[in-house]
């Protein structure tokens, strides 16, 4: 096996990673990486993120806006995805136990990983609503969903 050899510019992605809630994309991380590394390519910034996703240091994850975005969290975790603004927030709850092996009995093949995608409305968002609706209902009737009797069906 090849020893990977040291890189400042790599051990600073993965620590600006490690500062961000934010769930960024490559090209929010290259902005951010420029402070400290000014002639660093968005190439470069790409080629170590995908490097970093190899290895299992970092996740790579796309939730429908048409970009990859990058999380330092590895552990089993859910995602909340503002439908307006577009902001990924991790939601703070257990990972179910043994949702791949209920899965895995409808499936020919066998399930390594999954990820799961809360969409809706962010609090934010929801106030910025109210203020310029005049507190009309949010679409999809987000504020509806009760997540005490929230049941995956098989």
């Amino acid at each position: 096996m090849k020893t990977l050899k040291y890189s400042r510019q790599r051990e600073s992605i993965k620590a600006c990673l490690m500062r961000r809630k934010d769930h960024p994309t490559a090209d929010a991380l290259y902005t951010s990486i420029r402070e400290q590394f000014p002639n660093i390519s968005l190439g470069t910034v790409y080629r170590n993120l995908n490097l970093l996703v190899d290895l299992g240091e970092i996740r790579k994850f796309s939730c429908g806006d048409g970009t990859d975005h990058f999380d330092y969290d590895t552990s089993p975790h859910y995602h909340f995805v503002c439908r307006r603004c577009g902001r990924i927030t991790d939601i703070p709850m257990e990972a179910a136990s043994g949702l791949e092996e209920k899965a895995a009995v409808h499936v020919e093949g066998t399930i390594e990983d999954h990820t799961i995608f809360f969409y809706g409305v962010c609090a934010d968002c929801q106030q910025e609503g109210k203020r310029s609706a005049g507190g009309g209902r949010i679409k999809g009737g987000a504020e509806s969903f009760d997540p005490e009797n929230f049941q995956i069906s098989s």
